[in-house]
């Protein structure tokens, strides 16, 4: 049997749960709550978290790649129940050697070949179910990945090599003994170890009583040599050292295989999870269209904070965007209107779509990005070590080393711990120094000053969206085409502090800018 290998996660490769996750990991987690988005697809299971955080983390990087993953994906939606019953055949293959593993002390190479043979009997048992699986699915799945794997499960575990696998098993555990040779080296030492095949007869038993065998000599330790058994077990040992690496390997080379399941497999059990809590919340999820080109940013409709739904939102609102070739994309608009929230929608579907998954939204076209970076605002330091805008300033240097023409930024209300006028200086160089090193950003801001600046600039490459504001004070949650305002929505600020309604402040704030007592 050749290297069994499950290749769901790549055409040619298996998924590396070692490979070093990306420097600004943490804080996508932290900024765009990727750790709900991972639980929900985990449940509480430990390590499918970790496969779900990695396979968002470590984007795919180009379009054949993603559609690969997206074909799997597809085949799992389609048929979810044998998907889900693959997943616990592996669940249940890593719990019975753990039970083995457990029961075992592996302090004599009889021991560990005693625990290899108990492993390699339960895991071929196991083997045998998963390709059984595979034979009752023949032709029902689609994709190259599932396909394959299935086609490789019942071509390499046909039942001719089962039979003989089984029969190799028996002869393992030497119930008629071990014949061994040893040679004799410097001193009568013992040279040359070697394991030998016993010869089998037709009639074995029939043999014995006739005396028609060959002809045996041996030997018999008392009972109370120690010294003697001693010696014995320690040739049994050398004679048995390379059998028992060999099974050992074997068995470590299958427990790869099945952990390799659990990794790649695990992460569309995770997708169907993720997909079934928002089918549930009657919210739509589409397969993400990737671009092949790298300009521009996103196009979208009704994309949505699939965290919002998994938070126990009553409401979830989907917004549209069509950045065409833009390479920012500015919003601005009323407080707890939903801007930080689409900024979240943006980073998350990007991440989604290049780990080959499906996407919150009615519709989605994006570019393959190189990387997907954030810039939120952060709480004050509670060492007061340093302010806070140094602290700021700090994060974009450390984004500044890490990103790559083609990547994205988010940008939440960043350089605000400041005035507005140097605030939004420094926004603007760190924006003209990104659009220079073709790095597209996404920025959310109340700075007047950085926002009309660039509007009045008139430059076809910056889309501006507007959260709205209905005329009572409620918030839509809806993000439209528009251009920044000037005003602060101080009027909001007012009549939440002194309860006043919203219409009523606004008149007094009309009355006091025209003069009117």
């Amino acid at each position: 049997m050749t290297a069994m290998k499950a290749h769901l996660m790549h055409r040619d490769t298996d998924f590396d749960l070692e490979t070093t996750l990306p420097p600004q990991g943490q804080a996508l987690m932290d900024d765009l709550g990727l750790d709900q988005l991972c639980t929900a697809m985990s449940g509480a299971d430990n390590e499918a978290f970790v496969v779900a955080r990695a396979a968002l983390l470590l984007g795919l990087s180009g379009p054949e790649e993603i559609a690969y993953r997206q074909h799997v994906l597809a085949d799992c939606l389609t048929h979810p129940a044998v998907v889900r019953e693959l997943y616990a055949l592996v669940l249940e293959t890593l719990a019975r050697q753990r039970k083995i593993h457990r029961g075992l002390f592996l302090s004599s190479t009889s021991a560990i070949l005693r625990g290899s043979l108990e492993s390699l009997h339960m895991l071929i048992e196991m083997l045998v179910r998963m390709r059984d699986l595979a034979r009752a699915n023949s032709g029902r799945f689609r994709s190259e990945g599932l396909a394959t794997m299935f086609a490789m499960l019942a071509r390499e575990l046909d039942d001719a090599y089962i039979t003989q696998v089984k029969a190799d098993l028996a002869e393992l555990e030497f119930r008629r003994g071990e014949l061994m040779s040893v040679g004799l080296g410097t001193y009568l030492t013992g040279v040359g170890h070697t394991l030998r095949k016993p010869r089998v007869t037709a009639h074995p038993m029939l043999d014995r009583l006739l005396g028609t065998g060959l002809p045996s000599h041996g030997f018999r330790i008392a009972e109370r040599d120690e010294a003697g058994g001693r010696i014995l077990s320690e040739l049994k040992a050398r004679g048995l050292d390379k059998v028992a690496n060999a099974v050992a390997q074997a068995t470590d080379n299958i427990l790869a295989f099945i952990a390799c399941l659990r990794s790649e497999v695990g992460f569309y059990v995770g997708c169907l999870n993720l997909h079934d809590r928002l089918a549930a919340a009657s919210l739509p999820t589409c397969r993400p269209q990737i671009c092949p080109d790298p300009r521009g940013m996103v196009w979208a409709r009704g994309l949505y904070d699939p965290g919002l739904c998994l938070s126990g939102a009553p409401a979830v609102i989907g917004n549209d965007i069509d950045a065409g070739d833009a390479d920012i994309v500015v919003i601005t608009g009323a407080n707890q209107g939903g801007k930080s929230t689409f900024l979240r929608a943006l980073g998350l579907s990007q991440l989604m779509a290049q780990a080959g998954m499906f996407v919150a939204a009615d519709a989605y076209r994006a570019p393959v990005r190189t990387g997907v970076f954030t810039h939120f605002k952060r709480q004050e330091d509670a060492s007061m070590t340093s302010g806070k805008l140094d602290e700021e300033l700090h994060r974009m240097s450390e984004i500044a080393d890490e990103v790559s023409p083609g990547a994205v930024i988010l940008f939440n209300e960043s350089f605000s711990s400041t005035n507005e006028r140097e605030g939004s200086q420094i926004a603007r160089e760190v924006i003209r120094a990104l659009r220079e090193a073709k790095v597209r950003i996404a920025f959310v801001t109340h700075q007047y000053d950085l926002a009309h600046g660039l509007q009045v600039a008139g430059d076809e490459h910056i889309v501006f969206l507007r959260a709205a504001r209905a005329e009572d004070g409620g918030r839509p949650f809806r993000l439209l085409p528009g251009e920044p305002l000037s005003t602060s929505f101080g009027a909001d600020l007012y009549a939440e502090i002194f309860g006043q309604t919203v219409a009523r402040a606004r008149a007094d704030e009309s009355h006091d800018a025209l003069g009117v007592p």
